[in-house]
């Protein structure tokens, strides 16, 4: 097939939200790792808008036990609204939490599995249409977002794309990692892909980092895939079956990546954000100066 038979909008979007968020316990006993806010705004709130910007119209949210408040916080709060409007305040606030009824879609992953069984989940929501897949945990900062910089790739190239950054050599035990082809600007043709290789085997060090776009054919891929890296499903696996099949590119993302999967990485984009406000980055910047004298 031409490259041309690899462009078909995406559309649709996969976030993998099941996971029980054990490392910030016991905030999140009950209250998804998702929800946990960056300043004020849930940490899948970015992931969502992110989408937004680069066009996505379906949402589609793999979910586990626990995790209703997720849905909750995109669905319309009548009586917060009723009661902020009788007390005469603006609503603006709320826009971004509200995606259109129809357009939001959970599925349950009953068992943990994996990324890659998580995004097999989604099979048949996502159909014969290519898709995006947003990984919550990895926040991408910057403007334009990752996903809008991976759309306009997507556009020129087809196929499918990752997002990916440069580490310091001896971290890329700890991701999945690129053979890298022909480089043109912040496209790289992808050779291969190694999940958690040993530093002394890693091909490159070019990490994946939490955004995709992939074509539907991965799906037929996952649903015989075994288990790999960890006793997992991986989606890694999956995706280098389709290199040298159908086009595959990474694009290195012009912006920042916080780690909000762990604690310092969550401390971390929490700083950046709040000093990269215009409502609060001076006095943010005081108070910390103030902190560490």
């Amino acid at each position: 097939m031409s490259t041309k038979d690899f462009r078909k909008p995406v559309r649709k979007a996969v976030f993998p939200v099941a996971g029980l968020g054990t490392r910030f316990l016991p905030a999140t006993k009950a209250i998804p790792k998702e929800l946990l806010p960056i300043v004020d705004r849930p940490l899948i709130q970015y992931a969502v808008d992110e989408a937004r910007e680069a066009g996505i119209e379906e949402f589609i949210f793999i979910t586990g036990r626990g995790k209703t408040a997720i849905v909750e916080h995109f669905d319309t709060a009548f009586e917060l609204e009723a009661t902020m409007r009788e007390r005469g305040k603006s609503l603006d606030v709320l826009d971004p939490t509200r995606i259109a009824p129809g357009n939001l879609t959970t599925v349950r992953q009953q068992v943990p599995m994996g990324l890659g069984h998580a995004v097999w989940c989604a099979r048949a929501v996502v159909g014969d249409e290519p898709f995006a897949i947003f990984l919550p945990d990895e926040m991408m900062y910057g403007s334009p977002g990752c996903m809008k910089q991976m759309v306009e790739a997507y556009d020129e190239v087809g196929g499918n794309l990752i997002s990916v950054l440069e580490v310091p050599h001896e971290s890329v035990s700890s991701y999945g990692v690129i053979a890298p082809g022909d480089v043109r600007g912040n496209l790289t043709e992808v050779k291969g892909l190694v999940e958690k290789p040993k530093v002394e085997e890693a091909p490159s060090n070019k990490i994946v980092s939490g955004r995709y776009i992939l074509q539907p054919e991965v799906m037929g891929l996952l649903e015989t895939q075994g288990k790999g890296a960890g006793g997992e499903i991986q989606l890694t696996d999956s995706m280098a079956k389709l290199i040298g099949q159908q086009p595959f590119h990474a694009v290195t993302f012009n912006g920042r990546r916080f780690d909000c999967g762990s604690k310092l990485g969550f401390v971390e984009a929490t700083m950046a954000v709040a000093l990269d406000r215009a409502d609060l980055g001076d006095d943010v910047r005081a108070l910390m100066k103030t902190m560490l004298d």
